[in-house]
């Protein structure tokens, strides 16, 4: 009997529960299932059925509509206005991943009920009873996080995860100037995307180079904004400096003026003729203006000297809260000892100062892969480089996917990147997340 409990709920969601004796929990499966073939049948299936519509996959109701276009991608191009039946591959792509989200969460209601009947007439088999007032009570209280959790979880799921997964099989895909459609069919291509990055020297040597540079700009941020932010917090708080609460509140101010509008005005100052090659001719210290932003070297000097002036508010306030923690009485005993300032630094402030803020470090520099803006608006990549497809000396791989995406069209490719770059990010923030103190202790 609990093998035909649970073929019967196979077949009609909740009929196991019925022949358990359990109407209620029966009819709200049974009701997931008419939802279900409502949603199917509503949408275009049961035209099909009827011989209204053209008997094609295309035709059908959403989910076999959505799943036929996940694998086809289309057939039929929009060759002129007139074309009223046609496919939009990228429609096709994303409308079969929401199709496939939904129907993987029905098939997980699908099995809970087939579970669901198996297990309660094995209950009843035993001689228990069984009480839908006590399965209803048991559930809420063994899974009351999860069932809070639901509703964000499905924000998550249509908001980034099905976006994300879409951005994802794009890069198998050859989705570029030479395919948008609906007037081009797209087509699946497989690995040739990630290939080329290798057989073609020009794409891999992009990739490399601008992954370089990336690393180097992550590293070099990072450093900068955080050992300028360390020193400023030190002196601030240190014993013979005055007036503490006016100095903190000048060094906060870059942070409180939008980075944006930083980033504009340092590229005011820093162009040929700018104010800062003005300053310098006229007291002599060169004797032609520097191209800030048109050398590459200079360029990214000024994009990361840019950036360590946005970004050391930020660790200066960080560090002064740390500080502020430590306990005064080890200063005490440090001076009580003979230490220097130095060795009281290098032993008490320091060691405090890192394992508060290590998690801190690792998510500014896995920030500092993506921060478009301080490459962007300051040098736009700039300068232009003859050995980079499509991408400048100063582009991150941030910056060279916007330029994929927007100026050359190149989908596939930008959103091969983009999985890289995920692989790099998601590899490098885990391990050193888990290797850092504050991870240990927790």
């Amino acid at each position: 009997m609990k093998i035909f409990a649970a073929i019967c709920s196979a077949v009609v969601w909740g009929g196991g529960q019925v022949i358990n004796r359990q109407r209620l929990k029966g009819l709200v499966f049974f009701l997931v299932q008419c939802v279900l073939l409502f949603i199917e049948l509503s949408t275009g299936t049961l035209d099909v059925l009827r011989g209204v519509s053209e008997p094609a996959f295309r035709s059908c109701g959403f989910f076999i509509k959505g799943i036929w276009g996940l694998i086809t991608l289309g057939r039929i191009p929009r060759l002129d206005s007139s074309t009223l039946v046609y496919d939009h591959s990228i429609m096709l792509l994303i409308g079969g991943i929401i199709s496939a989200a939904i129907l993987l969460l029905f098939a997980f209601i699908w099995i809970w009920n087939i579970r669901d009947a198996y297990g309660s007439r094995a209950q009843l088999e035993r001689g228990e009873t069984i009480s839908a007032a006590k399965y209803a009570k048991k559930l809420w209280q063994n899974s009351f996080e999860y069932i809070m959790i639901i509703p964000g979880a499905l924000l998550v799921l249509f908001i980034i995860v099905i976006p994300m997964l879409s951005t994802m099989l794009v890069a198998f895909t050859n989705y570029n100037a030479n395919a948008i459609p609906p007037r081009n069919m797209v087509d699946w291509t497989g690995f040739k995307t990630f290939a080329d990055f290798l057989k073609l020297p020009i794409w891999g040597k992009t990739f490399v180079g601008v992954l370089t540079w990336t690393v180097v700009w992550a590293v070099l941020s990072t450093f900068t904004t955080y050992v300028f932010g360390m020193l400023q917090a030190v002196l601030i708080n240190s014993k013979g400096i005055r007036l503490k609460q006016m100095w903190r509140g000048i060094y906060i101010l870059p942070w409180a003026v939008p980075a944006l509008a930083s980033i504009i005005a340092f590229r005011t100052l820093l162009s040929r003729d700018g104010v800062i090659n003005q300053i310098l001719l006229r007291t002599g210290f060169i004797a032609e203006g520097i191209s800030f932003l048109g050398d590459p070297n200079w360029a990214r000097a000024s994009v990361i000297l840019v950036n360590m002036w946005i970004g050391f508010p930020y660790f200066m306030a960080l560090i002064s809260g740390v500080m502020t923690a430590i306990s005064p009485e080890l200063y005490e005993a440090a001076e009580v000892d003979g230490s220097s300032g130095w060795h009281k630094f290098r032993h008490i402030s320091l060691p405090a100062i890192l394992t508060a803020t290590a998690p801190q470090i690792v998510m500014y520099m896995l920030a500092a892969f993506n921060n478009f803006g301080a490459i962007y608006f300051l040098t736009e990549g700039r300068p232009v480089n003859s050995n980079y497809q499509m991408a400048g000396s100063t582009d991150i791989l941030i910056s060279w996917i916007f330029k994929l995406t927007f100026s050359n069209r190149m989908y596939n490719y930008a959103a091969a990147v983009t999985i890289l770059i995920f692989i790099v990010l998601a590899i490098a923030g885990g391990f050193n997340i888990v290797r850092t103190r504050a991870y240990k202790e927790d």
